[in-house]
C-alpha cells in the first residue's frame, strides 16, 4: 500500500473529526446516544454478514471435491475435508477452492480492529466513526453483495484478481480511518478531553 491513501485516511479522519467537534457538538449533545449506536449497528451487520460468507465457504468446499473427484485427483476427501482450512495441491480446483476459503479468512485478519477502534472512535466521532465503519463495511459487502470477497470468489485460482471491484479498497480506507479516529478518541479521554 502505498502512502497516498494512508494520508488521505488521516487527513480525512482529522479533517471531519475537527468539523465534528467544532460543529457537530449540538447534533451530538442533543442525539449522541443515538449516534453513537449507529457504529455498533453497522459493525453487528457485518458480523452477520460474516456469518452468513462462511456458508459460501462450505458450499465451496463440497462444489470443489466434487469436481477435483470428477477430474480423478487423488485422495480429494483427505485434502479437501475439515478440518483442513485450505485444500492441500496446486490443481486448478484446489486454488479456486482456497481463493473461496481465502475470501473469508481475510475477514477476520481485520475485523477485530475494525471494531475495537470503531466502538473507541464512536465515543468521541460517533458521525465520523460510522461513515468510516460503513466505508469498511461497503467495501467488504455492499447489503449482501461482495466486493473484497466477491472479488476473491471470482478471481477462481487466481488471487490478483480480488481487487476488480473498484469499491473494494473502500474497506482499506473505512479501516484506517477508524484506527485513527478510535485513536485520537482513545488519546482524547486519557487526556480528559471527553468524558466517558
Amino acid at each position: 500500500m502505498s502512502a497516498k491513501p494512508l494520508l488521505y485516511c488521516i487527513g480525512s479522519a482529522a479533517v471531519g473529526g475537527f468539523v465534528e467537534l467544532t460543529y457537530g457538538s449540538s447534533l451530538v449533545s442533543a442525539h449522541g446516544s443515538q449516534l453513537a449506536a449507529v457504529t455498533p449497528a453497522i459493525l453487528i451487520g457485518t458480523g452477520f454478514w460474516t456469518l452468513m460468507h462462511g456458508f459460501e465457504v462450505g458450499k465451496a468446499r463440497t462444489k470443489y471435491a466434487e469436481l477435483a473427484k470428477k477430474d480423478g485427483e487423488s485422495d480429494v476427501d483427505e485434502r479437501y475435508s475439515l478440518p483442513n482450512l485450505y485444500a492441500q495441491g496446486t490443481s486448478k480446483h484446489v486454488k479456486a477452492f482456497n481463493c473461496v476459503q481465502r475470501s473469508h479468512q481475510h475477514i477476520f485478519e481485520t475485523f477485530t480492529a475494525a471494531i475495537v477502534s470503531g466502538l473507541a472512535g464512536a465515543v468521541t466521532f460517533p458521525i465520523c466513526t460510522s461513515i468510516s465503519t460503513l466505508m469498511y463495511a461497503v467495501g467488504k459487502s455492499d447489503l449482501g453483495r461482495y466486493y473484497l470477497s466477491k472479488g476473491y470468489l471470482e478471481c477462481e485460482g487466481d488471487s490478483s484478481k480480488r481487487y476488480k471491484y473498484s469499491v473494494a479498497k473502500y474497506m482499506w480506507y473505512g479501516l484506517l480511518g477508524n484506527i485513527a479516529l478510535g485513536t485520537t478518541s482513545c488519546i482524547f479521554v486519557m487526556c480528559g478531553k471527553k468524558k466517558l
